[in-house]
């Protein structure tokens, strides 16, 4: 099987920009990457990162929520549609839309998000005010495995920055960003490559034959700039 072929394929779901999907996208433009975007889906139809990715050549649909009855009857359709492209992982950017147990059970173990804390710490929406509030010193990124509780799946990696003095949500909130689009084609390397899998409740880091850790890191240091460090 030619590198290529050994790709996995990967659909990305967003409700908005994409940044972090352009991030995936870019990523991914290299051949020998592990993993390629098959399909970016929305289930907002005029989300701004559908004609980023049709600018690529990547087939981006919307799934229109509001056409459907019910939050079931919407997944159901989802998850039609993603299955149409076959994808071996499932990678949601800035998906702004909590999933039920049938579509998350559907993608169990292949199903990955990232969000802008240091999970355990801030799960939910507004992190960085919650940061500021806190008087936290250092701040991040998680990418992890979905579960059916919202930002609790087991972590892949993670990536920390320093709170600056000034620090405003939005400043924080920018720096931070750059940071995740660093971490998650990072994070996506790791699973698509097999170093780390999702078993029962834990991410598991896989070993080499000799049976010591393959030499991945699952976190990421950040420099204030938003440069690795």
């Amino acid at each position: 099987m030619s590198e290529e072929a050994a790709r996995k394929r990967v659909a990305v779901l967003i409700s908005g920009r994409g940044s972090n999907m352009s991030a995936l996208i870019g990523a991914a433009m290299d051949p020998s990457y592990p993993a390629e975007i098959v399909a970016v889906l929305s289930n907002k139809p005029d989300a701004g990162g559908l004609a980023t990715a049709a600018r690529y050549g990547i087939p981006a649909e919307g799934v229109d929520q509001r056409l459907f009855p019910d939050r079931a009857a919407h997944e159901r359709a989802l998850i039609e549609q993603l299955d149409a492209y076959r994808p071996d992982i499932i990678c949601l950017a800035g998906y702004m839309r909590l999933l039920t147990p049938l579509f998350v059970g559907h993608y169990a173990g292949r199903m990955i998000n990232i969000h802008p804390s240091l999970l355990p710490l801030f799960p939910g929406l507004h992190t960085h005010e919650r940061v500021l509030e806190a008087g936290m010193r250092i701040h991040g990124c998680t990418v992890h495995f979905v579960t059916d509780d919202m930002d609790e799946g087991p972590i892949i990696a993670q990536a920390a920055i320093t709170v600056e003095r000034g620090d405003t949500p939005d400043t924080l909130a920018n720096r931070l960003l750059r940071a995740e689009h660093r971490l998650y084609p990072h994070a996506l390397r790791l699973v698509a490559e097999g170093t780390v899998r999702q078993d029962g409740g834990r991410a598991v880091i896989a070993e080499t034959r000799s049976g010591t850790p393959r030499p991945a890191s699952p976190t990421v240091l950040v420099a204030p700039d938003g440069r690795e460090s």
